[in-house]
């Protein structure tokens, strides 16, 4: 029965296109779900959904996380090529209105037994989430804010919501060479800087990439997990299990620089699972158990993980992530966004032709793709104007 509605779901996008009557978002991704199947099934493949869907005309606007979706569901290469072309070409059309993944029945608790196995799936795909990555370089832009704690003498009154004011926004190169993650600051606004990152002063975080899910996983961390709920991230069902790591397992380590203070705190939080593949798409912590007279009252961490090219294949990176932190007058808040992946080579020089306007692009904005300024008709554009480059000593 089930080969039999796929194959008249085919038939049917088929008989559409013929007719020329575009898709809208909801079949578009019905069928290249349902093509999905069959192409495990060993009845179709890669190739033959992608020349289906050059092909096809849309009825609606492609989101690109709708593309992202399907590659979480694993489809391949050559069809998000295509899915890509139809995103770019379907722009300037009107936004789709997708129905929710949710259904309105309440979706089953998985039993212990399945919790245990969604885990142990989980664990496997972090432990091996180092070596399925390629060395890339990118930039991490990091926005420090800072605000009067509410009820102290210059924050106002106790419980009113805090005043944050940007203190500055650092531009740093980030190298993944090897499994190993290295940041370098080259921009404090719009200035070059060469401070290491380590002796900024403010509130500062490392760690963004592998090693917060790594050390969550590891055996010896021996974290405790429990079922919180179901939920959905950029439309796809996702689990959600709460998480909580005693401090003499934790490598969650907070410092004070100018008191020369550092604590190793136990901490809590939660990972977000996606339904379909298993990997993680958002990870939350928080501190516990900070001492008393620790200057720094509460940590909280989020960080988002999406669908980015490098290279010319997708692999599921950070895109965004936030630090807060307390003080006993001052909070802290660090908006952080990776942007402008790029493959790097052995051999091959790391420098970035960095777009004029970057320090001016607000942290919660989207950044516009990368203009090709080695195409001739780009040289007129702004972002292909002569800017500082960076190259690592």
């Amino acid at each position: 029965m089930r080969y039999r509605l796929l194959a008249g779901l085919l038939a049917l996008g088929a008989l559409a296109v013929g007719q020329a009557k575009p898709l809208t978002i909801q079949d578009l991704i019905a069928f290249v779900k349902n093509n999905q199947q069959l192409i495990k099934e060993g009845k179709s493949s890669d190739g033959e959904t992608a020349k289906f869907l050059a092909g096809v005309k849309l009825s609606e606007k492609l989101d690109e996380s709708v593309i992202e979706d399907l590659q979480g569901a694993g489809v391949g290469q050559k069809t998000i090529k295509a899915l890509e072309r139809l995103r770019d070409q379907s722009q300037n059309l009107t936004a789709a209105n997708l129905q929710p993944p949710l259904p309105d029945d309440p979706i089953p608790v998985p039993t212990s037994v399945e919790q245990g196995a969604i885990l142990d799936a989980v664990r496997d795909y972090v432990m091996n989430y180092d070596s399925g990555l390629p060395d890339f370089i990118c930039l991490e832009v990091e926005t420090r804010k800072i605000a009067p704690k509410p009820g102290t003498r210059y924050g106002g009154r106790g419980g009113s919501e805090p005043s944050f004011q940007t203190m500055d926004t650092i531009t740093s190169k980030l190298t993944y060479f090897k499994h190993r993650e290295e940041k370098t600051p080259i921009l404090n606004g719009s200035k070059p800087i060469t401070t290491a990152y380590e002796n900024l002063g403010g509130s500062t975080s490392t760690g963004d990439f592998g090693t917060m899910l790594r050390t969550l996983f590891e055996p010896a961390t021996e974290a405790r997990f429990e079922w919180s709920r179901w939920t959905t991230i950029r439309h796809r069902l996702t689990m959600v299990f709460s998480f909580h790591v005693m401090q003499e397992r934790s490598k969650y380590s907070i410092a004070v620089k100018d008191l020369k203070r550092e604590i190793v705190a136990a901490y809590s939080g939660e990972v977000f699972v996606d339904n379909e593949n298993r990997k993680v798409t958002r990870l939350v912590t928080k501190a516990e158990e900070i001492p008393s007279d620790f200057p720094v009252r509460r940590a909280e961490t989020l960080l988002d993980y999406e669908y980015s090219d490098v290279g010319g294949t997708k692999f599921l990176l950070p895109s965004r992530g936030e630090v807060q932190m307390d003080g006993t007058e001052v909070l802290s808040a660090n908006i952080l966004e990776f942007r402008f992946y790029r493959k790097y080579e052995v051999g091959s020089s790391i420098s970035f032709d960095l777009p004029a306007d970057l320090s001016d692009k607000p942290a919660d904005k989207e950044t516009k793709p990368a203009i090709d300024c080695k195409d001739p008709k780009n040289k007129d554009d702004k972002e292909c104007k002569p800017a500082p480059v960076v190259k690592k000593k």
